[in-house]
């Protein structure tokens, strides 16, 4: 079993953000049990503790991750840019 497990943060609704795993399982958590500088599209690193379970009060914000990853993205988006020959795909 895995030690830890990444959740990027899909949005924050109120006191809730909506995170997605990679395997892109939805999961609500509320902000009161996360990191306070927490925004949409930071990645956390979330510890599994001894039952299996994320433990949300260990988390922490992976900032290099969240910089691959939107690199990443951005990556796609250029890609997809260069291949659309009608001009639909925008920034």
């Amino acid at each position: 079993m895995a030690s830890e497990q990444l959740y990027a943060v899909d949005r924050i609704q109120q006191r809730t953000a909506v995170l997605v795993d990679d395997d892109e399982h939805h999961v609500l958590v509320p902000m009161s049990r996360l990191p306070r500088e927490l925004k949409a599209g930071h990645v956390l690193r979330i510890p599994i503790n001894e039952a299996g379970t994320p433990d949300w009060g260990r988390a922490w914000i992976d900032e290099e991750e969240t910089r691959h990853r939107k690199e990443q993205g951005r990556k796609v988006l250029e890609e997809l840019q260069n291949r659309d020959p009608g001009g639909d795909i925008e920034t």
